[in-house]
């Protein structure tokens, strides 16, 4: 059993997609930015970084694993799925897992936070990470005018960045232009497993989701 601590985040989802691709039992447990409970003490063992997701497996020994992409890895690696055991195709599916832990998030995650909640608006930052999303968003347009799904094959690297492209109108991004990104986020959203983890956990009033996210962004 895989003990989930979560929020209604593109982070988050990344991990509540991937149980529910897996089939594996989980139980959520819902963190609230209001009562900063991700810095609670308790959870502080758990990830000492403070930030969500976070799993336990309890069936191995109540081993915490935090980061979201290493969170990807522990789990396909536990099930046997989504990420090939040969070396080549192996590399692929993390290259392109990087690329979204290292470029996708961190590039958008920025453009959210002056586009939408810094008190400011420093019209600066606002097109500087606008348009490196935006650019990052046209290089996986063209990778995949070639392949279905980003390492060929659907992976954890989709799963990676699936949760944070959907968001691209929240960040001010536009996709217009960009049809092989447009096939591969409307296949990504038909699958079941998807719209299932997308709702998890469910959400709390938006008012409060908003005050979170800021919160959690700009410190």
């Amino acid at each position: 059993m895989i003990d989930l601590y979560t929020a209604a985040t593109p982070n988050g989802h990344k991990v509540s997609i991937v149980l529910e691709e897996l089939g594996l039992p989980y139980t959520v447990h819902a963190l609230s930015f209001d009562k900063k409970e991700q810095k609670s003490a308790d959870f502080l063992k758990i990830n000492p970084n403070g930030r969500i997701p976070a799993i336990v497996d309890r069936a191995n020994g109540d081993f915490a694993v935090f980061e979201s992409g290493a969170i990807l890895i522990y789990l396909a690696e536990l099930s046997g799925k989504l990420l090939p055991k040969d070396p080549k195709g192996r590399s692929v599916v993390l290259q392109w897992l990087m690329f979204q832990m290292g470029g996708i998030g961190p590039m958008q995650g920025q453009a959210n936070v002056f586009f939408r909640y810094f008190p400011e608006k420093l019209q600066g930052a606002i097109d500087r990470y606008q348009h490196e999303t935006r650019r990052l968003y046209e290089v996986l347009d063209t990778r995949l005018q070639d392949v279905e799904f980003l390492a060929g094959e659907y992976s954890i690297a989709d799963i990676a960045t699936f949760p944070w492209v959907r968001g691209y109108e929240w960040s001010g991004v536009s996709v217009d232009g960009l049809p092989a990104l447009q096939r591969w986020m409307a296949t990504m959203e038909a699958r079941p497993a998807v719209q299932r983890g997308l709702l998890v956990p469910e959400r709390i009033d938006d008012a409060s989701v908003v005050k979170g996210a800021q919160a959690m962004l700009i410190r």
